[in-house]
């Protein structure tokens, strides 16, 4: 077994690499959850868990939001570089391009049209935004009562959108067939499947 902790921005980022691990190398044992409260506490965390790298390899997942490049958020959150068992990944731009990136997968979750996903989703600006306008779609009630925010609310995702997708990461979602759509997906799951544990 390969002990692992894991630092993410918030639940469905962490079901997500919980779901890559299934399907990349290991075994994995998964060991402490850090974060779940958004990227400006992994900004301000990250070396210490790099640091911690050295005796336990860390799996940082967080957002690239609005930033232009991973090159060029990377030396502002690692200025020296990685430990050989830090895995720091951004999903371009939220980890929610992961899941449109699996357009089949998701269509038939949300019970609408393959057409109705976007394409590109990794130059989307907004992809969490997208994925909510495609379950506007739906003539499921489950999937409008969870993912779509209620009439004349002010929230952006419904009450239900964390657990809702969780079931779709965990029992529909096709990794394998999303990387084909999502590099940064597809960088995640390759620097996974080949690691391997540095002890120092």
């Amino acid at each position: 077994m390969i002990p692992v902790n894991l630092a993410i921005e918030d639940s469905l980022s962490e079901t997500v690499i919980k779901r890559l691990l299934k399907d990349c190398g290991g075994p994995w044992a998964i060991g402490t959850v850090y974060g779940g409260i958004g990227v400006t506490y992994l900004a301000r965390t990250i070396r210490g868990f790099n640091h911690a790298a050295k005796v336990t390899p860390f799996i940082v997942l967080a957002d690239l939001d609005a930033d232009t490049c991973v090159p060029e958020v990377l030396p502002s959150w690692l200025p020296h570089g990685a430990a050989p068992n830090m895995v720091l990944r951004f999903a371009v731009r939220e980890v929610e391009s992961w899941l449109l990136a699996d357009a089949e997968g998701l269509s038939v979750f949300l019970g609408i049209a393959a057409n109705a996903i976007p394409v590109d989703v990794e130059l989307l600006d907004d992809p969490k935004r997208e994925l909510v306008n495609a379950a506007r779609r739906s003539r499921r009630r489950e999937v409008l009562d969870d993912i779509v925010p209620a009439a004349r609310s002010t929230a952006v995702v419904g009450r239900g959108y964390n657990a809702r997708l969780a079931e779709f990461v965990n029992d529909h979602w096709d990794p394998h067939a999303a990387r084909l759509a999502a590099d940064s997906l597809n960088r995640a799951m390759t620097i996974l499947e080949a690691f391997e544990p540095v002890w120092v």
